[in-house]
């Protein structure tokens, strides 16, 4: 039976926000950004009282993030909607190693095959690659040795997806500092860009990106 968890975050005072989150990644290192986490954290805060806004600025690494809270009748938050901001794409700033701007056509060759990546950063650095079956991918032969890789000088989190339709995307991840995960919010966010400048999706449409971990 598998235990623990893929992280840990911490909610503190901000100068500058309602509140601050302090995210560490399961090896200890901190990560800029989690958009699932800081989603929890607004959950937390209202929940357990902590505020009464339903909108509410979260510090983190990677600027300010505003969040909107919806209540049940209860008095529970049910959702938790959150700007991510705008994607990065200069090389320098993701980071990554690459003359292309943007970076579209990263190839980088791993132990039987190459790969191509789009990189993007939501405030953490992403890089994302097309297969053709993700269900059955061996996202932890090749992702533990791609988000080290030379080009990513932080590391990167590594978004395996296969495209099932111009309004649907089905993803795996593996994350720095943590390995394979059920599902990363930056990492949904970055897909979402990658696929939007490669033609992959309708653009003008909505886009669901369905998150996966395959368990044999």
């Amino acid at each position: 039976m598998e235990c623990g968890g893929d992280g840990i975050i911490l909610i503190c005072k901000s100068a500058v926000a309602d509140f601050e989150m302090r995210m560490f990644n399961q090896d200890g290192s901190r990560s800029e950004m989690c958009g699932n986490g800081i989603r929890c954290v607004g959950k937390f805060v209202y929940d357990k009282g902590l505020t009464n806004k339903t909108e509410i600025k979260i510090e983190t690494l990677a600027g300010i993030k505003e969040l909107k809270l919806y209540v049940d009748d209860k008095n529970k938050v049910r959702e938790v909607t959150v700007n991510m901001g705008k994607p990065i794409l200069d090389a320098k700033s993701i980071p990554v190693i690459s003359d292309e701007e943007p970076v579209k056509n990263l190839k980088i060759n791993v132990l039987d095959r190459e790969f191509i990546f789009t990189c993007v950063s939501m405030g953490n650095p992403h890089a994302i690659t097309v297969v053709d079956d993700v269900e059955h991918f061996d996202v932890e032969k090749y992702g533990k040795i791609l988000e080290v890789d030379e080009h990513f000088p932080k590391k990167a989190n590594i978004e395996f997806i296969q495209i099932l339709d111009k309004n649907t995307v089905k993803m795996r991840v593996w994350e720095r500092g943590t390995g394979e995960t059920l599902a990363c919010g930056t990492g949904a966010s970055a897909v979402c860009v990658a696929c939007t400048l490669n033609e992959l999706v309708n653009a003008k449409e909505e886009v669901t990106i369905k998150l996966l971990r395959w368990r044999a």
